[in-house]
């Protein structure tokens, strides 16, 4: 037989994590267990278990629901190979040496066993505001795969005053400080019908990623007509 399905073959790497495609992870497990969003599990070989993450103790679990920021992670551990992906979205990888990021939830696909995370509040924003002024810090040794909706721009937050709006900047380097800019002159000209020109402002010295985008809409439900539903499908 003849195809060309060769192309597609799967990719080998010393690395954990890495790429398939730029849509597609590949995690080697190796006896570690690594926690991915629920649901992004598209395929695995091997003797892989899986299981609810939980909210990561009682602080967390309030955090997350006073703030709604925080993904729904699931437990990936055993020897294997498995594959993540969400919605097709642009998939980027960030090697963490005894370093911080800060990710917009939604964006955050999977993490290494040697990252830890915790819900922090934009400096400056409102504890009663919401949508992307509460962000997921994920700090440690190893890997962590971002999303993005498209081809993210890569900012150098030093090289000028940069603003962006909160749905769009995706994750951001651990020297950069942010606050929150309301400029009312550009009512209805930032952001996708926010009605208010709420912009994040981006200091110090680092990086911040912004996708072209406001970002997926997020199901409120889903993974219930699947016999794993609640297992691997969705929150």
């Amino acid at each position: 037989m003849k195809t060309t399905l060769s192309q597609f073959n799967e990719i080998e790497s010393t690395e954990s994590f890495h790429l398939q495609n730029h849509k597609l992870l590949k995690v080697e497990l190796n006896q570690v267990t690594i926690q991915a969003k629920l649901g992004s599990m598209v395929a695995y070989q091997g003797d892989v278990s899986f299981e609810h993450a939980g909210s990561g103790g009682v602080g967390k679990f309030m955090k997350k629901a006073i703030t709604g920021e925080g993904q729904s992670l699931m437990k990936m551990s055993g020897t294997g190979e498995v594959f993540l992906a969400d919605d097709a979205q642009d998939i980027h990888l960030i090697y963490l040496e005894d370093d911080k990021i800060t990710v917009n939830g939604p964006n955050l696909l999977a993490f290494d066993s040697g990252i830890t995370w915790d819900i922090e509040r934009v400096q400056g924003a409102s504890s009663m505001m919401g949508g992307g002024l509460f962000n997921t810090a994920l700090k440690g040794t190893g890997w962590v795969a971002i999303l993005s909706d498209g081809p993210p721009v890569l900012l150098d937050v030093a090289s000028a005053p940069t603003f962006a709006d909160a749905q769009a900047a995706i994750t951001w380097s651990s020297g950069v400080s942010t606050s929150m800019k309301t400029d009312f002159k550009m009512k209805n000209l930032i952001g996708k019908g926010s009605g208010e020109a709420l912009q994040m402002a981006f200091s110090g010295q680092g990086w911040v990623l912004v996708q072209p985008s406001e970002g997926r809409v997020t199901p409120t439900s889903g993974g219930s007509n699947s016999p794993l539903g609640g297992i691997l499908g969705g929150n």
